[in-house]
């Protein structure tokens, strides 16, 4: 019989690589999404899909009514901007909509529930870097609250109901789909400058770090999450996994290692540094390499290569 996935988000940036390789690994695919920040197109050829909210009765009634082997959570309120200004909005979206998608799992059968959680947010900022699993959880935003409780609401249905649960936390994404507009990834707005022979802004003295990890790298680490053996929930940590390089790069050398990549000379500007900004993160990843034998295939260049070659076909 067919393997089926519920992939939620699935019109999105990392959503809609997670379908794909769902679709690759022969599971029968359903997406939903709400298209407030998806693109229909996204969603690969092969998958079902139902335009609705997270937090509807429609969304609630496909868990209960169809048997999903596993259900994919990727869809999300993901502006931290948006969370600060408007925390109840954030809470009701991220944390009500997890709530109502466990309350249809449990009921209809599903078994499996990964989760997009983000390990740029859910730890506190230290020298200790890269952070593993078990580092100090103090976000500094709603956003960053909102994923944490939603770690712990998944621990409460896998000890009241069973489910089985699996939290990745991402470091940064990057890859094609990523949108350049609005609160988008800076790969994506380096790249989408780049094109137009813009220069590429640095805030601060630019020496602030992040570890980048290429979506098709993050995707491949959803299908490890999917099928994992080892699902016993002693606490967060224990059924949470860092999807990183665990390697820190800064903003200079990132806008430097595009310029390389791309073979094009636009100026690079420095701007005011921004308040509040978190200054270091990276994450560890030898659990993931340890229980899953996975680690990250592309390194920066070419996974910048990869971005800027995508985006010039698709975004022109």
């Amino acid at each position: 019989m067919s393997k089926r996935a519920l992939v939620t988000g699935g019109a999105g940036f990392i959503g809609s690589h997670v379908a794909d390789h769902y679709l690759k690994e022969g599971y029968e695919v359903t997406v939903i999404d709400n298209l407030s920040s998806g693109r229909r197109e996204n969603v690969p050829a092969g998958a079902a899909f139902v335009q609705c909210d997270i937090g509807s009765s429609e969304a609630r009634e496909l868990l209960e009514n169809q048997p999903f082997d596993v259900l994919n959570h990727h869809a999300a309120q993901i502006d931290v901007r948006v969370s600060v200004l408007d925390p109840a909005f954030d809470a009701t979206t991220n944390i009500l909509g997890l709530i109502n998608l466990l309350e249809g799992a449990r009921t209809g059968g599903t078994r499996r529930v990964v989760f997009a959680s983000s390990g740029g947010v859910v730890y506190g900022e230290s020298a200790d870097l890269p952070h593993p699993e078990e580092a100090r959880k103090l976000p500094v935003s709603p956003y960053g609250v909102s994923k944490l409780a939603s770690e712990f609401y998944l621990a409460v249905y896998a000890q009241l109901h069973g489910l089985e649960v699996v939290s990745l936390r991402y470091a940064n994404v990057y890859g094609p789909r990523q949108n350049p507009h609005g609160e988008a990834g800076v790969v994506a707005i380096f790249c989408s400058r780049v094109r137009i022979g813009k220069a590429l802004t640095v805030y601060g003295e630019g020496e602030q770090t992040r570890d980048y990890v290429h979506v098709t790298d993050v995707a491949r680490a959803n299908i490890a999450a999917t099928t994992w053996s080892g699902t016993t929930a002693g606490s967060i940590d224990a059924v949470a996994f860092n999807v990183g390089t665990g390697v820190e790069t800064s903003v200079n050398r990132l806008a430097k290692t595009l310029v390389d990549a791309t073979g094009i000379a636009v100026p690079i500007e420095h701007a005011p540094a921004r308040p509040g900004e978190l200054q270091r993160s990276s994450v560890q990843i030898g659990k993931a390499s340890r229980e899953w034998n996975w680690r990250p295939q592309y390194e920066l260049k070419a996974g910048l290569t990869n971005t800027y070659e995508w985006m010039l076909e698709n975004e022109a």
